[in-house]
């Protein structure tokens, strides 16, 4: 081997080593500096328990909203997302633990979960993310909005559906404003799924 290709294999390996510390730094650059969750309600009234149990289903959303991005919505619509900022899991994910945890916090039901988690389900809550966002097509708002299914699981038969929906002005355009926003319309909707619920079963 001669001294050239010898030099010319170092060099190589140094640029692959180059390219590599440079594509370390841009997903390093390109992580969120901060991720959110949503509150779920807890003051209810107290009431007669149901001796039921309820699995919430994954929520459906299309693919630019089932994403961990926060979204923004100009008219159109166009979406776009908040840089360096992220739910703290995909969408759907933090949708489904807020319904969860909102259904238990009534204290009304024998039992609330996921599949897998070895309930014997009465009813299936199944949801729809129809619009999880920040909108800035007019006036600065967050805008929720839920579309829901319950189905009795023996049987297999839809009981009711409705469309659950809150607008909540945000007062800018900040992240923090939108994520403040968008905790407090989704826990309106959170908290009507809820007596709608407990309405039905």
């Amino acid at each position: 081997m001669t001294g050239k290709t010898t030099a010319r294999r170092h060099r190589r390996a140094a640029l692959g080593l180059a390219a590599a510390a440079l594509l370390l730094a841009a997903c390093a650059s390109t992580a969120p500096n901060a991720l959110y969750g949503l509150n779920a309600p807890s003051d209810f009234v107290s009431g007669q328990k149901r001796s039921v149990q309820i699995l919430v289903a994954t929520p459906r959303a299309l693919s630019a909203l089932d994403t961990s991005n926060i979204a923004v919505v100009d008219k159109g619509p166009s979406y776009s997302y908040f840089p360096q900022a992220a739910w703290a899991d995909q969408l759907s994910n933090v949708v489904q633990a807020g319904l969860v945890q909102t259904l238990e916090n009534t204290n009304r039901l024998k039992g609330v979960g996921l599949a897998g988690e070895g309930l014997l389900i009465d009813y299936q809550l199944q949801t729809e993310l129809r619009a999880f966002q920040l909108q800035v097509d007019g006036a600065d708002r967050a805008v929720v909005e839920i579309a829901a299914k319950l189905v009795n699981d023996r049987n297999g038969r839809t009981v009711d559906s409705r469309v659950f929906s809150a607008v909540v002005p945000s007062g800018g355009t900040g992240v923090e404003q939108a994520v403040a926003a968008m905790n407090s319309a989704s826990g309106q909707v959170f908290r009507e799924m809820a007596a709608w619920v407990l309405s039905k079963v």
